[in-house]
């Protein structure tokens, strides 16, 4: 870390106080970590943003995030984003357009068709979503959402990520027979009949961190001691997720470090900025990373990208998303916090 540019952050917040809130995802590296307001995962960070007050939101995460935030926010707000190029690679897999031909697909079957997207999607798939009555999702929440979704249409598209899809269709029993994972990248013939007359449709995205993890790298660690506790994310493929003793999003594995017991080994199959923090923060037990790896697009953002944004509040970019959209975007994430709301 760099002393100079930490002491000038801390100078610039005091200075701004409260017309100032910089968000920051657990992914995010302890340099910017260390600077921020609020930290949580997207559905705590996303509930944040109707409550604040600040003129100048900071979003320091993936661009998916700072859209949220934009579409939150009110029209007197700014919501800026370090590094603009912070881009989910798991969102790049689901296009906007292709989305929409698959949509239309489906819907000219004479199937309601609901999607439900994963947040870490674009605001055009948002806006999407919004358009045919569908919503979106955490790895939080994602098992109420789609217990939501499946009652409101004759099947459900959920996108981008396939294995958070599966997995939480284990969670609600949903049978493997009345699920299929689309092949989209055909531009000719996008879906067949057989696939379009299940329940659950999944698009065959992926994370590329949690991806890496096979069932083989849990069995590894399994076998060298047979008493860890292995935490997985549920964006992990179902195989890893069975031989795992706990599969949460991001809050849920923070909260199972805390609530293990004294001196438990655990492994944590998730993004390792994450993971090496819990090891720091939890001294009484031996915390290691199952080996995810770090998110190329979390690190864009640096204690140093922080400091430029708030040294130029005014002249830096603010995140902004197209009014023709917005308002449908807005729908399927004001849906979400309802159904939230209504579940409590």
């Amino acid at each position: 870390m760099n002393n100079h540019i930490s002491e000038r952050i801390t100078a610039l917040r005091q200075q701004l106080g409260s017309s100032l809130a910089i968000l920051g995802h657990h992914y995010q590296s302890d340099e910017v970590v260390q600077h921020v307001d609020f930290q949580g995962d997207s559905l705590e960070l996303a509930r944040k943003i109707p409550d604040l007050d600040a003129k100048y939101i900071v979003f320091c995460g993936v661009s998916f995030m700072a859209e949220t935030a934009a579409l939150l926010a009110t029209k007197e707000q700014s919501v800026l984003i370090p590094d603009p190029k912070a881009h989910c690679c798991m969102a790049g897999t689901a296009p906007t357009q292709r989305v929409a031909k698959v949509l239309q697909e489906i819907t000219d079957l004479g199937r309601k068709v609901i999607p439900l997207a994963y947040v870490n999607s674009t605001v055009g798939v948002k806006a999407l979503c919004g358009e045919y009555g569908g919503s979106v999702c955490t790895s939080a929440n994602a098992a109420i959402m789609l217990d939501w979704a499946m009652g409101q249409g004759d099947c459900v598209l959920f996108l981008p990520d396939k294995n958070l899809g599966m997995n939480t269709a284990d969670l609600l029993r949903i049978p493997v027979q009345e699920r299929a994972v689309l092949n989209v990248r055909d531009k000719d013939g996008l879906l067949d009949s057989d696939s379009l007359s299940r329940k659950l449709l999944l698009w065959p995205g992926v994370c590329a961190i949690h991806f890496r993890l096979k069932p083989e790298d849990v069995r590894l660690v399994q076998e060298d001691d047979p008493r860890p506790l292995v935490f997985v994310h549920p964006e992990c493929e179902p195989g890893v997720v069975a031989l795992a003793n706990v599969s949460a999003s991001t809050s849920g594995i923070i909260r199972a470090v805390r609530e293990a017991s004294p001196g438990a080994t655990i492994y944590i199959g998730t993004e390792d900025n994450l993971v090496l923090r819990l090891a720091r923060l939890n001294p009484d037990k031996h915390i290691y990373p199952l080996g995810a790896g770090y998110c190329s697009a979390m690190l864009k953002i640096t204690e140093a990208r922080l400091l430029s944004t708030l040294e130029n509040l005014d002249e830096h970019a603010a995140v902004r998303v197209d009014s023709a959209i917005a308002p449908k975007a807005r729908k399927a994430l004001e849906t979400m916090l309802d159904v939230m709301a209504s579940r409590k």
